[in-house]
């Protein structure tokens, strides 16, 4: 049995058979394994007694539950009006070129993803990122140099 097969089984058991359980159960996979794999949605569907289209289906609806490879940095910058009215392009345009990345891309190394989110939920301390559980409110170019330099020199 697979080391995704263990992981799914273990999370089933905490969190039982149901339809509710769906949710946990893909957020905790995503939590070991940074993604949803094909086989992962497909164990799940089965342990659940699901359609694979039912688990597919919510997996590539949330934002926060990828289905393909992540970097082991994911860095999300919200893109809702509130942080373009305050600057979110210029912090997009200084993570791509640090990472030499576009939106939707991993750098070369697997460290960094960069994606955007529709919303992180500190409109009022925009612009926004997010860099994996991490939230860095208030940005400008500057800081968001700074943050990222460490994140390069620490992961």
């Amino acid at each position: 049995m697979s080391s995704t097969a263990l992981l799914i089984k273990d999370l089933v058991e905490k969190h039982g058979k149901n339809r509710n359980s769906l949710m946990p159960i893909l957020q905790g996979i995503v939590q070991e394994e940074r993604y949803l794999s094909e086989d992962a949605m497909i164990n799940v569907a089965k342990e659940l007694d699901l359609s694979t289209a039912d688990v597919y289906g919510t997996a590539s609806f949330y934002t926060f539950l990828d289905t393909v490879p992540r970097g082991k940095n994911i860095i999300r910058i919200c893109k809702t009006i509130s942080c373009h009215m305050k600057g979110k392009d210029e912090i997009i345009e200084t993570v791509e070129n640090m990472l030499k990345v576009k939106v939707g891309e991993t750098s070369h190394d697997r460290n960094f993803t960069l994606l955007t989110a529709n919303c992180l939920g500190w409109c009022h301390q925009g612009p926004v990122m997010l860099i994996n559980d991490d939230i860095y409110p208030d940005l400008n170019p500057g800081k968001a140099t700074s943050i990222l330099e460490e994140y390069m020199k620490a992961h």
